[in-house]
């Protein structure tokens, strides 16, 4: 098995350079937002919304919430955590290479996901403001009077990199399922498969079971999730030296 050191002070290149791209677009998206309108170029909308653009599949993974710190924080701590110990496995073309399929995967399951839920958004007749907002004719209202709160809940650009950091949590409980993990308000510590499971589970459970106010883009995780999964599944069949 081919594993590269690194003092334990020491980031890998990779994980290195992601968090400090993240960290640069959100400085910038808390900057510039409010003249530029980055969030919402950037963010992934859905499907036959007027501002969707196929880039977004890959910006949003780089983009986070302004209005949320921890947002950025968790994702950036889960990738210095679990992201090094994976590039120390693989490598840094291998690790990139995994985290924007991940990423992409999740971007992906999420568009999915909301076209099946519902449908093309242009049907709706919704016109996009310069300041963000959204507005729609009487018409569209009328016509589609049953899905258009939800409609209108759903039709919001989602940002962030969970998606991939899914996708690493997943390949982590694979590659080392025993490993013991701390986690906050557990007073005990939890192997690494049945802690990634329970995150897992709560997207599930989010994901079909809407709760009022959340903002969560769950079938993204899970898209993540699977893509890293499936991934790290096919390399450790195809390769058995390089994974363990």
């Amino acid at each position: 098995m081919s594993y590269q050191r690194y003092r334990p002070t020491d980031m890998p290149p990779v994980v290195k350079n992601l968090i400090i791209i993240n960290v640069i677009v959100f400085i910038a998206q808390l900057v510039l937002d409010k003249h530029y309108d980055v969030t919402n170029k950037i963010g992934l909308w859905p499907y036959g919304a007027e501002p969707f653009k196929p880039y977004q599949i890959v910006t949003s993974m780089f983009a986070h919430s302004p209005a949320l710190i921890f947002h950025i924080v968790f994702n950036m701590f889960v990738l210095y955590s679990f992201g090094r110990v994976l590039e120390m496995v693989w490598k840094e073309k291998r690790f990139l290479f995994f985290y924007l399929a991940s990423g992409i995967g999740a971007a992906l399951v999420h568009l999915l996901v909301i076209y099946l839920k519902y449908g093309d958004m242009s049907q709706y007749g919704f016109e996009f403001l310069g300041d963000g907002t959204v507005q729609s004719s009487y018409a569209a209202f009328v016509n589609n009077q049953d899905k258009f709160e939800a409609t209108v809940k759903a039709l919001a650009p989602a940002v962030g990199a969970s998606g991939a950091i899914m996708g690493i949590m997943a390949a982590f409980a694979y590659l080392f399922p025993n490993t013991e993990l701390y986690i906050m308000f557990i007073p005990m510590p939890v192997k690494a498969k049945w802690a990634i499971l329970g995150y897992v589970v709560i997207d599930l459970f989010g994901g079909f079971y809407q709760i009022p106010g959340d903002n969560i883009a769950h079938f993204a995780h899970l898209g993540g999730a699977l893509t890293g999964f499936l991934l790290v599944l096919y390399w450790n069949k195809t390769n058995r030296k390089t994974l363990y």
